[in-house]
């Protein structure tokens, strides 16, 4: 494996940086709110199937009270 000095390897990395399409503004904050959305979606839904979880397993073993 050839060695790449460092000079090299920085002109390399802003060669490849410049060749990123970045996004938008409006692209950044509608990604970002539809990941906030779909976590907290997730998080609801883990929370409700671990509760009924809970349930039947205290149900079936009589631990309800």
């Amino acid at each position: 494996m050839a060695k790449t000095s460092p000079a090299q390897f920085v002109r390399e990395v802003r060669q490849e940086i410049s060749k990123v399409t970045w996004p938008t503004r409006k692209e950044l904050i509608v990604t970002t709110i539809s990941v906030l959305v779909m976590s907290a979606l997730a998080a609801l839904f883990f929370f409700l199937v671990d509760q009924v979880i809970a349930f039947s397993i205290k149900f079936l073993l009589g631990l309800g009270g």
